[in-house]
């Protein structure tokens, strides 16, 4: 019977999770760091014996099935009734067990990524899953498929500012077990970094490989997966493991994956034309055709089975290319060579390769006594959130310290328009022409500082979404841990700078030159500026793209704008534009600082050919001249009173915009 696939813990009979390596033989899964003893470039013989003698001690075997898994795109509403929904899998069955290395192959559009995505329960937002996926008979949901598992993807994501020992030393702290001593962690970083032939490279920074120079896309593939070592899983999924490697590493790369799986863990892989000698690796084979299997089973046996089709390889011949050929689609030909592959679908189906290979409902490989019954597993973070956190905190810092130019740039932005814009209001007169060029002064303060420190932050999120899902995804650490990390470690520039800004701009002004007033103007100044950065938080959160960032910015902050003060007067705003004055820091920033600025202005030079007339406190004044500040807030239809509101609410929208970030990225966390 098909079973609805279920996400999370949604689904009643998905709500346990359970960890085999949980158990009195924890403590050994690190004792792996005396195993292994090989240069950058090749493993011993003696040291890949030694692995699988002390590795097949440490993790309860584990056995993956996957029954009846049928995969169809999502039809929208608006096109059910025209369009029906396209398979993309078709009836898949399968099962591979402890000490097993089974490859994933096909042609292009066979459906292996899928099948990978459905066995690890991501990337599933797009389609629509029918079937069961069990471990060791019991059935599987995310949480528990992520506690045992590790996934190296093909996509190597890292933060490019970290040297790869440093990555290795952040992966050892949020995805090894806690109690794990430090001189454990260093050991197994070592072992890893020889392993994967890393020693070399091991203090040179990963780099961007569109921006900043780093280690090569071997390295970078090699380095991926010594991540996923560290951890020592009971199952491995591997998309395309040898990506990018030359021959020799791949050869070395694949021999280990063959070395883990005698010492009983689970290993699956797609992989993509292999060489001959890597393919005669693999244990197991699973061939996909057209969203169907084509063969299932070990890899001996395909040459058999596919001989008995008729169907025989040349001497000489890469087996693997062989089958691919076989079961690809040709163009100009579909029609001929899709009915060719349903048949040879439908010929495995019937044959004995299948009844032996594909699993009944119940793929149960061991039986475990009492003392060794598996243990539920609510919780699959192997750190306590506090690790979590210092680790996080620790890597944001070292990304944002060696970020130079990034810094610099800011510094010298704000340096050269705190400058120029002190020029520009070189020591302005404190009289009635003055008065509109000091508010005009204060408020192009608020409307620097904003979109300055905006557009600084509004891509944050959006550049490390990827690494951040991906991790996530893994169990690695909480979304509050990161983006409480992620805040704190940037919080020092966008304190410094905006106080930076206001020293340079407020005397070269002529602001009230009182110590008090400076030192209020400039904690005004970093809450417009800390405000403006929680808005841009919040875009970045809610858009997964730059360019929808960018583009998104701008028209939402001009909104703000308007109703700060300056250009709308404070009482002309429309009845039914009140509340949107009442969300924007324009306004309590703007009011702010006129209120620091003239409150305690006692007396404004007066021309007598200046005739104003302004409505205050419901009687009309005719006056030559504005006399003091007090006159000018009034002016403004501002309060002096509202000083310490303006603050308080500042600090509360800083609080709203970065919760609402958290709840954006916490929904964006929750799609797998």
């Amino acid at each position: 019977m098909n079973i609805e696939f279920s996400k999370g813990l949604d689904n009643p009979s998905f709500d346990e999770t359970y960890d085999p390596r949980v158990n009195k033989k924890t403590l050994q899964n690190f004792l792996i760091s005396e195993a292994i003893d090989s240069n950058a470039q090749q493993i011993s013989v003696v040291s890949k014996k030694s692995i699988v003698d002390k590795m097949s001690v440490i993790s309860e075997p584990v056995s993956l099935s996957w029954h009846d898994i049928n995969v169809f795109t999502k039809v929208s509403l608006k096109h059910r009734k025209k369009t029906d929904p396209k398979p993309i899998l078709r009836n898949v069955s399968g099962c591979v067990k402890s000490g097993q290395l089974m490859a994933i192959m096909g042609a292009s559009g066979a459906g292996k990524t899928t099948l990978m995505n459905v066995l690890t329960q991501r990337n599933l937002s797009e389609i629509v899953v029918e079937g069961s996926v069990k471990l060791n008979g019991r059935m599987a949901n995310a949480n528990s498929i992520t506690a045992l598992s590790a996934y190296v993807q093909q996509n190597d994501l890292f933060i490019g500012a970290l040297t790869v020992r440093e990555h290795l030393i952040f992966q050892s702290r949020v995805r090894m077990d806690q109690y794990i001593s430090d001189v454990t962690r260093k050991d197994r970083i070592q072992q890893v970094l020889q392993d994967l032939g890393l020693t070399e490279s091991s203090n040179t920074m990963i780099g961007k490989p569109e921006d900043v120079r780093g280690i090569s896309g071997g390295e970078r593939k090699r380095l991926a997966f010594a991540s996923e070592l560290l951890t020592n899983p009971s199952i491995m999924f591997c998309d395309e493991p040898t990506s990018g490697l030359d021959s020799f590493m791949a050869l070395s790369v694949v021999e280990v994956l063959r070395d883990l799986a005698a010492s009983g863990r689970t290993i699956v892989c797609t992989i993509h034309q292999p060489s001959s000698e890597v393919f005669t690796i693999f244990s197991h084979l699973l061939l996909m055709a057209e969203g169907r299997v084509a063969y299932l089973g070990k890899l001996e046996k395909a040459i058999e089975y596919f001989s008995t089709l008729g169907l025989f390889c040349p001497n000489n011949y890469n087996p693997s290319d062989f089958y691919i050929k076989q079961l690809a689609v040709i163009p100009g030909n579909e029609t001929q060579t899709k009915d060719k592959i349903e048949s040879i679908c439908d010929r495995f189906a019937d044959s004995p390769y299948a009844k032996e290979a594909i699993p009944p409902q119940s793929c149960e490989q061991f039986i475990y006594s009492s003392k060794e019954e598996l243990e539920i597993r609510r919780n699959v973070y192997k750190s306590s959130w506090f690790i979590q956190f210092w680790a996080l905190l620790w890597r944001s810092h070292l990304s944002v310290m060696r970020e130079p130019k990034v810094t610099r740039t800011q510094i010298s932005q704000t340096v050269f328009v705190a400058v120029l814009l002190g020029f520009i209001y070189w020591r302005l007169e404190l009289d009635q022409s003055g008065i509109i060029n000091i508010n005009g002064a204060l408020f192009l303060l608020t409307t620097n500082l904003s979109f300055q420190n905006a557009y600084a932050v509004v891509k944050t999120f959006c550049i490390e979404l990827p690494i951040f899902q991906r991790e996530h995804n893994n169990g690695m650490y909480r979304v509050s841990a990161y983006f409480l990390a992620k805040m704190l470690a940037e919080a020092p520039i966008y304190l410094l700078l905006p106080f930076l800004f206001v020293a340079l701009f407020y005397y070269m002004v002529g602001l009230n030159s009182g110590l008090i007033q400076f030192l209020t103007c400039a904690l005004i100044s970093v809450l417009v500026a800390n405000t403006a950065c929680s808005f841009g938080y919040f875009i970045s959160c809610l858009t997964s793209d730059v360019t929808i960032a960018l583009a998104l910015t701008p028209p939402v902050m001009v909104a703000f704008l308007i109703f700060g003060g300056y250009f709308l007067n404070n009482d002309s705003v429309p009845v039914y534009f009140v509340w949107f004055k009442y969300i924007s820091w324009f306004y309590y920033g703007n009011e702010a600082l006129v209120i620091n600025q003239w409150h305690n202005i006692h007396h404004i030079d007066c021309q007598t050919n200046t005739n104003i007339t302004q409505e205050v406190t419901n009687h009309t004044i005719t006056t030559s001249c504005i006399p003091d500040g007090k006159s000018v807030i009034r002016t403004l239809h501002f309060s002096e009173d509202n000083l310490t509101r303006d603050i308080t609410a500042l600090l509360a929208l800083i609080l709203v915009f970065r919760s609402m970030a958290y709840i954006a990225l916490f929904t964006r966390s929750t799609k797998r």
